[in-house]
């Protein structure tokens, strides 16, 4: 930045929970008046912004010239005056230094610890490291603006500044930020899970994870992948809601991490041993086996889940349930992509008409079940609209309009096996509904619905959706993008003789 920061008006795009501060900035000092003639402007500011408060009287007029008041702030900004404390900010490393000329009451008014720092003296030298010390400027400006402008590589550095100085309310409007943006895609999920491992950010790490889980095909494909840590990794493997192509998908990117991390002998094989074997044909192992450079250094620690996947595969579930417990999460299919599980289904302008369509699914994972499918028809339906935006047909002037049931104001979508025969004994099916969203070209989960394995309907679906609205977070150009998925799931009706 300089010597000195000069003074011009602070940006307009705010960070959400952000207070608005009165707009000054960091200037040089001046001669101009002292620093309680800004203490007196802010003093003005604020009570001339409330309303006039007139005792007993019924027609109390407001006076508000808070605006102008602002004006001359500004006006002050621009003119460089009145300032009591410099902050010299020290790259860490370096010999660059950035010189910031502030006013002692603002900054403590949101940091205690720049309070102080500055209680008895009027500079102080801050050592930060190289990214922090680049967004500084931003960070002072929050604390005189209450608003900033934030790139996706500035939020860490600006949350660990706001986090060192405590200010709470930047710290919360940079996390809430960084999950915005997970949420859309934009974010470098990885490098934020483990930004928030180290301080603590449970919402944060929840928020990452959530969106790895959801998009692991688009970041195993990417070079994020080659940063995960094995505490990351042993996170994700035991999810069931893990989306992908299919079961050999997740071993070969597990493969590709193993190469590049070279982890100690016991990471690699629980992490090897996380691999849901059954769901992988027979014919797959076999390649595996004779090709894998991972089972090839690490077979003897997966023989057994081996031996466990051909022998599922090579009789019936309720066969092999008289032998064996299939309740564990190595028979539970993830959110598999590939057509034996499910299929895409793109509605457009969904927030017209009912739409209706069917799909098959392998009956289940085992090589038995292999060229058995369930045809299921799906409803969906936008018709549960609130009462504001349904068209009005009425006899008379002033007829009123019908009252809201509890289910306005969502679509619904529900699924049914096309015969009564979709059950197989010992077996029901888990439908699971992602919503995708495009963001930089790849077209990325936004959201996931599972329905009860009880239930034909997803009972939260797009519950807070506004599909009237052309730029809808849950819209692609318009369009709904689902991915239709039904697991079949073993439940306690088999049970293993004791």
């Amino acid at each position: 930045m300089g010597e000195g920061w000069p003074g011009r008006p602070c940006p307009s795009v705010g960070l959400e929970g952000a207070a608005t501060m009165p707009r000054l900035g960091c200037t040089k000092p001046g001669s101009w008046g002292s620093f309680w003639a800004i203490l007196t402007l802010v003093g003005l500011a604020t009570r001339a912004a409330q309303r006039a408060e007139v005792g007993g009287e019924a027609g109390g007029t407001a006076i508000n010239h808070s605006q102008m008041l602002l004006q001359r702030l500004q006006e002050l900004l621009r003119q460089g005056n009145a300032s009591d404390v410099v902050l010299r900010v020290q790259a860490a490393g370096t010999d660059e230094v950035r010189v910031f000329h502030a006013h002692r009451l603002l900054l403590g008014l949101h940091s205690a610890l720049l309070r102080e720092l500055l209680r008895n003296q009027s500079e102080v030298v801050l050592q930060e490291p190289r990214d922090c010390a680049a967004v500084f400027d931003k960070f002072i400006r929050y604390l005189y603006c209450g608003e900033l402008v934030v790139l996706l590589a500035q939020a860490i550095p600006l949350h660990k500044l706001a986090t060192k100085y405590g200010v709470a309310s930047l710290q919360r409007g940079v996390a809430d930020y960084m999950r915005a943006h997970l949420a859309g895609g934009a974010g470098p999920a990885v490098g934020w899970y483990h930004y928030a491992v180290s301080t603590g950010d449970e919402a944060l790490r929840q928020s990452c994870l959530q969106f790895l889980a959801w998009n692991l095909s688009a970041v195993a494909g990417s070079t994020e992948w080659g940063a995960v840590s094995p505490e990351l990794l042993a996170q994700l493997l035991p999810r069931s809601d893990l989306v992908l192509q299919d079961e050999l998908e997740l071993f070969h990117a597990l493969e590709a991490w193993l190469g590049r991390a070279r982890p100690p002998t016991a990471v690699a094989e629980r992490a090897l041993r996380a691999i849901r074997y059954p769901m992988i044909p027979p014919a797959q192992l076999f390649q595996l086996q004779a090709r894998s450079a991972a089972l090839a250094r690490h077979g003897q620690a997966v023989a057994d889940l081996l031996l466990q996947a051909y022998q599922f595969h090579a009789a019936s579930p309720l066969h092999y349930a008289k032998f064996f417990d299939v309740n564990g999460s190595a028979f539970l299919p993830r959110n598999y992509l590939a057509p034996a599980w499910g299929a895409p289904w793109v509605i457009n302008n969904p927030a017209r008409d009912d739409r209706s369509t069917s799909f098959q699914t392998q009956l289940g994972p085992s090589g038995h079940d292999s060229g058995r499918r369930v045809t299921w028809n799906v409803l969906f339906s936008p018709r549960w609209l609130p009462v504001s935006l349904r068209p009005v047909y009425a006899d008379a002037p002033g007829t009123a309009l019908p009252a809201a049931r509890p289910e306005d104001g969502r679509p619904r979508l529900v699924v049914t096996p096309a015969s009564s025969g979709g059950d197989a004994a010992g077996v029901s099916f888990q439908k699971t509904v992602l919503v995708g969203a495009r963001q930089h070209g790849r077209l990325l989960v936004r959201h996931a619905y599972s329905f009860h394995q009880s239930s034909e309907e997803a009972g939260d679906f797009l519950a807070h959706a506004d599909l009237q609205r052309r730029n809808s977070e849950y819209l692609v150009e318009n369009a709904l993008h689902l991915h239709l998925i039904v697991k079949p799931v073993y439940h306690t009706l088999i049970r293993t003789p004791k």
